[in-house]
């Protein structure tokens, strides 16, 4: 019997040795230390051997029991080994090339992206970029401005006022704290801070209580401001008409309706020819819905700066009498709405991924 033992152990170390892998070696595992093989059987059987055979024969078989799973572990350890680099070869991936397709991006939001482009025509103007506070006073962003004490634009309703002690907060007072309704303080802020000529606009966020398709509690404009010796009406429009060209196409005009705002005199509407059809009908003889049939759209407020505003600062060298000046002022959302046809203001603000992926 121990000879049949030592002959199976033979066979079974020349089968492992000739597995060449970690498949083949487990079928010569099952074949010789499986439930079924003759060497497990064996050591099932020896407790019906005669006495004098038993011992001899079971400690034969567990000794090679053992040699075998020892050098089935041993081959395993080989072969599991190359086998892992033959799949480190074979599976590469060069981790220094882009992903295909290319992952998504972020990208500068349309208010963003509108703010830049409408800062990048001024800026070719000759026109510096100025940004200032959201928390203004009464005084800069009212009373400096030429604004009536009767104003309406005063009013609790109309803007928001930091509370303060009293309360309600008096709207009269210079150094009342306000979050601004424009960013027109700057046109006082920076003659206070230099002399003439003056070439600015003014990016930001303000503020009014509104809240409706075409208006929002927070929004942006740009305000723009140029002082300077025999400044004109002409100069005026000759700016935004290189303005709207720029935005809105180089076959645009650009026409200027009276108006009235505090800081401005005369001021005028600005409205920019119909980029969606020809005097109001579209390409199909449909009314158009972009401009409603008027084949003008209103851009922007502007006019030349008001004598009283710049004899608030006539001590920096603003003396009316000596220069002159206009301004003007527009919000970046609606430039956008136009230019990109996108026809509630709330949708800038909606995160809707819809949207923001379109530009």
């Amino acid at each position: 019997m121990t000879e049949r033992i030592a002959q199976i152990q033979q066979q079974a170390t020349a089968a492992i040795a000739a597995a060449t892998t970690t498949s083949a070696l487990e079928d010569v595992r099952v074949r010789f230390l499986g439930r079924k093989a003759e060497l497990p059987n064996l050591l099932r059987g020896v407790a019906e051997l005669p006495p004098e055979q038993r011992a001899v024969t079971g400690k034969a078989a567990n000794l090679a029991r053992q040699a075998l799973e020892a050098a089935i572990e041993q081959r395993g350890g080989e072969l599991a080994g190359a086998e892992l680099e033959q799949r480190l070869v074979a599976d590469r991936i060069d981790v220094t090339l882009p992903a295909d397709p290319l992952p998504a991006i972020g990208r500068l939001h349309l208010m963003t992206q509108t703010r830049r482009e409408i800062e990048d025509v001024f800026i070719g103007l000759g026109f510096n970029v100025a940004e200032g506070p959201e928390v203004e006073t009464v005084y800069y962003n009212f009373d400096a401005l030429n604004h009536a004490p009767t104003h309406p634009a005063r009013l609790l309703s109309d803007t928001f006022y930091i509370k303060t002690s009293p309360d309600p907060p008096d709207i009269f007072d210079p150094e009342t704290a306000l979050l601004r309704v424009h960013t027109s303080p700057m046109q006082i802020r920076v003659m206070e801070s230099q002399p003439p000529p003056i070439y600015i606009i003014v990016p930001g966020r303000v503020y009014r209580p509104d809240s409706d398709a075409t208006h929002t509690p927070q929004f942006h404009q740009i305000e723009g401001l140029a002082v300077d010796d025999d400044i004109t009406l002409a100069d005026l429009k000759g700016t935004l008409l290189t303005f709207a060209r720029a935005i809105f196409g180089e076959d645009r005009q650009v026409r200027l309706r009276p108006h009235f705002f505090p800081f401005t005199e005369p001021s005028v509407e600005v409205d920019v020819s119909c980029f969606n059809c020809t005097r109001g009908i579209t390409a199909d003889g449909q009314r158009c819905p972009l401009c409603k049939g008027t084949a003008w759209l209103e851009i922007l407020g502007s006019g030349m700066v008001d004598p009283n505003v710049l004899a608030t600062v006539a001590d920096n060298g603003y003396d009316p009498e000596q220069v002159q000046g206009f301004a003007f002022g527009m919000g970046i959302e609606r430039i956008a709405m136009l230019k990109h046809n996108i026809p509630d203001l709330r949708l800038f603000y909606d995160n809707d991924i819809r949207l923001l992926e379109q530009f």
